[in-house]
């Protein structure tokens, strides 16, 4: 019966869901005038997002294709889909989706206008069953999700220049679809109850022509004309009022699609890095082309500089907008691995477009937000230090290229080296964003940051500031296999010793003490408890990759031959690894979405650091070049993760297939593109140069043990300098004798870091002495109101690096050392 009322009944609809996550392509015109972006999967399109690329304002995009007797086919669901990319390294698929009983197809391929906010699909529909020819009716299906909802979402068809045409609004979000030619007929409904889905699925016809539907879960319905033609184009046009959107859509429409997609691929073309890295490939360097493309289109065009880490929502069938981040989210850690990525093939102005937004969100202690929207708001509250460091090596890694320009990042790395001695080295969570305590990852990019602080301090004629720097790094390093190293472990026989995933601590609580042997860790997403020291991650690999540790350090080959044993899983594409055990974030052992517990499975991303390892023990890397190549979809998309058991034909999950994670990663993107770059060079393209000569080349002697408010240490060996780091100008009151006698020391400022220290000698003290301190605080005029105490301590653990440094070699020295004790 045809119903043509002008409201649609259903209000306000079921409740919204995203969709799948696991995406066959994306794309975006490479011109900042252009500000939409748009997914594919299943042979459709996914989220379109707008005016931000942290912002989807859709659902999906498909045909419905029926005979109006007999069948009515869902797009993405009952027919067989292949993706194809027409002009070599360009951001454009074609979509072929077959009747799988071989009756008919749609070819289509998508682009985004090149200077305007439009989406522009150009369909053909090819009949191949005569029987069929002037009986099928197509119909475009539209779940609008705007502002990153599909709660309160209004629609209507309205008449624009004598055109009918679709328009969905929400708070100030227009957005208008259109077809050329016009559609023939139309229907807005609430998704569930009166969309048009329902309607033809009942009964193979359209019956219903709602005109509106408001503030709900609505569905946008509209039948193709195919009586101009089997060929059409459908568009959808964003702006900030309706009129704005309908006259964007009908300029577009306007050009000849082919006139459009000659100046897309166009401007895709004009990206391509000079260089070629066909050697270093078994692809001809496909995939590494392909993926500096999927890393620059994840830019923001309003916060340029602004990378996220995904245009998709891990598991998004089953998420609804409580859950409206996605991996649509800056993370400092993962842009840093873009940026980086992109400056090693050359695109320097990204790289520092990049650097320059870290710093203009950064905050004024040095802090970094835990992932945030484009314009810096932040999303999750956690602190991650390497993601307060990693800014740091992005900086010294434009200095090195000579791509800094007339941008000083001085304030953006004195800020963060400051933090980062001030409230480290225990950090609140690790690089996987689940563990507080000291993790090797963390520290590697700790200790390399801070090297690469003292090269600009030196830059600057502040030697002070380099050397205390310098002081701090030493000091880590010297401590690294002491806090997370185990003599215990039981994973492999034969092999005991070896770095762990974390060592479990509490910021501002840990006192430098851990005891790996007895340590337990609660693991994530319901992974359980258990001893840490039988937790194991491939995170000790960033200390080889950062130059902090040689690769053939023994400690390290037993650490990579423990980790291949337990994390290792050889899929059908090559070697791959989990990122922990006992790790739960993942697809579940039945094939059913992570849901907050799961199994966490193997990581595209580890196969490239282990890469990025086999190039710096002098080994060719091409197997996990390769592999990686494989582990890409047919649209060149990586995914986070691969499932890694026996195939589950009704969950979609296949042995070495993409699971519902995030896909693409622009990390795993990133990683690999850095891994064939570095294969290129002959050395990996992170690695810090100074801190490689420093801890492997010629490792230096550290000659401090460091206390901090948030790292109150309570042992030090003898021999070395006790020095207190402090926030503000401090005198200390220290005795080594029970308070028998005493002495008094003023602070000494370093101004470029806006950090104070005092040291202590403790080469006149005997072993099993302690030395006791308070603070008077000057600009306050208070004291502490407690103590504080260090044990001389001779069996404390030092890292094998700096116990051979310790025979040998040069500590660094202050430029001006501190002479105001005094003892009284």
């Amino acid at each position: 019966m045809q119903t043509s009322d002008r409201n649609a009944p259903g209000a306000p609809g079921i409740t919204p869901r995203w969709t799948s996550s696991a995406k066959d392509g994306l794309g975006t015109a490479y011109n900042t005038s252009s500000r939409l972006w748009f997914t594919l999967s299943h042979g459709i399109v996914n989220e379109v997002y707008y005016p931000h690329v942290d912002t989807p304002n859709t659902r999906d995009l498909q045909f419905l294709i029926t005979d109006g007797e007999t069948f009515c086919h869902e797009e993405r669901r009952d027919l067989d889909h292949l993706t194809e990319m027409p002009e070599k390294n360009v951001l454009l698929y074609r979509l072929t989706n077959s009747d799988r009983k071989g009756r008919y197809r749609i070819v289509k391929e998508i682009i985004g206008d090149p200077h305007s906010p439009v989406l522009l699909v150009l369909n053909r529909l090819e009949i191949l069953d005569p029987k069929l020819r002037g009986k099928l009716h197509l119909y475009a299906l539209l779940a609008p999700h705007l502002k990153g909802t599909g709660q309160h979402n209004s629609g209507r068809w309205h008449d624009t220049d004598g055109r009918k045409l679709f328009r969905a609004t929400r708070e100030d979000v227009h957005m208008v679809f259109g077809c050329a030619p016009d559609f023939l007929r139309r229907s807005v409904g609430y998704a569930g109850h009166s969309d048009g889905w329902q309607d033809l699925m009942a009964n193979f016809k359209m019956d219903w022509e709602y005109e509106e539907a408001q503030d709900g879960n609505i569905a946008l319905t509209g039948e193709i004309d195919l009586s101009q033609g089997l060929e059409f184009v459908v568009a959808i046009a964003f702006g900030r009022s309706a009129r704005s959107a309908s006259t964007e859509l009908l300029q577009a429409l306007a050009t000849p699609f082919a006139q459009q997609r000659e100046k897309y691929v166009k401007q895709w073309q004009r990206t391509h890095s000079e260089s070629d890295l066909s050697a270093q490939t078994k692809d001809g360097a496909h995939l590494a082309r392909l993926s500096q493309c999927v890393l620059l289109a994840h830019e923001d065009k309003t916060f340029p500089g602004a990378f996220v880490a995904s245009l998709s929502i891990p598991w998004g069938e089953t998420k609804d907008d409580s859950d409206r981040g996605g991996y649509h989210l800056v993370w400092a850690r993962d842009m840093v691995q873009t940026a980086t990525a992109l400056l090693a093939r050359g695109r320097t102005e990204s790289a520092l477009r990049a650097l320059i937004w870290l710093a203009c969100i950064q905050e004024a202690d040095g802090s970094m937000p835990q992932n945030s929207s484009v314009t810096g708001e932040p999303f999750w509250k956690g602190i991650q230090l390497d993601e307060v460091a990693v800014p740091i090596l992005l900086a010294w890694r434009l200095r090195r290229a000579g791509a800094l320009r007339q941008f000083d990042p001085w304030t953006l790395i004195a800020r963060a080296a400051s933090y980062l001695i001030l409230h480290g080295p225990v950090t609140a969570q690790e690089r996987w964003e689940e563990n507080a305590g000291y993790s090797p990852s963390t520290l590697a990019a700790i200790i390399a940051g801070l090297v690469c602080a003292a090269e600009f301090a030196r830059d600057r004629k502040e030697q002070i500031a380099a050397d205390f720097l310098l002081a701090y790094a030493d000091w880590l390093s010297s401590r690294l296999e002491a806090w997370t190293v185990t003599d215990r472990g039981e994973l492999v026989k034969g092999k005991p010793r070896h770095y762990v995933r974390i060592a479990p601590a509490i910021p501002q609580q840990a006192d430098g003490t851990v005891d790996l042997n007895t340590a337990l860790i609660e693991i994530a997403n319901g992974g359980g408890q258990h001893h840490a020291r039988n937790i194991v991650g491939g995170d000790f690999l960033q200390l080889v990759r950062l130059g902090v540790r040689a690769a053939d350090d023994p400690l390290i080959v037993d650490s990579v031959a423990v980790i291949d044993h337990v994390l290792k899983h050889d899929l059908p594409q090559g070697p791959c690894w989990r990122r922990y055990n006992h790790d739960g974030y993942g697809q579940k052992d039945d094939g059913s979405a992570f849901n907050g517990t799961g199994v966490g499975r193997s990581w595209p991303i580890l196969t490239g650091e282990r890469g990025h390892y086999e190039l710096a023990a002098g080994r060719n890397p091409m197997k996990f070049i390769e592999t990686l190549e494989k582990f890409a979809n047919l649209g060149g998309m990586l995914p986070e993760q691969l499932w890694d058991a026996d195939d589950l034909p009704k969950k979609h999950m296949k042995f070495g297939g993409p699971t519902g994670s995030a896909m693409p990663l622009c990390w795993a993107h990133a990683e690999y593109v850095s891994l064939v770059q570095s294969a290129h060079d002959g050395v990996c393209f992170d690695r810090v140069e100074p801190a490689f000569q420093r801890y492997v080349v010629k490792p230096v002697r550290n000659a401090h043990e460091m206390w901090s408010a948030c790292h109150p240490i309570r042992h030090i060996p003898p021999g070395q300098i006790l020095r207190l780091v402090v926030a503000a100008d401090a005198t200390v009151v220290w005795s080594a004798d029970g308070w028998a006698s005493t002495n008094k020391a003023d602070s000494t400022r370093i101004s470029a870091l806006n950090a104070w220290f005092v040291d202590i000698p403790t080469e006149n003290c005997l072993d099993g002495s302690v030395i006791e301190f308070t603070f008077f605080w000057k600009e306050a005029r208070r004291w502490e109101g407690r103590n504080y105490s260090v044990e001389i301590r001779s069996q404390l653990k030092l890292s094998p690096v700096m116990r051979k440094s310790q025979r040998g070699g040069k500590a660094p020295v202050l430029a001006k050392a501190n002479r105001n004790v005094d003892k009284t």
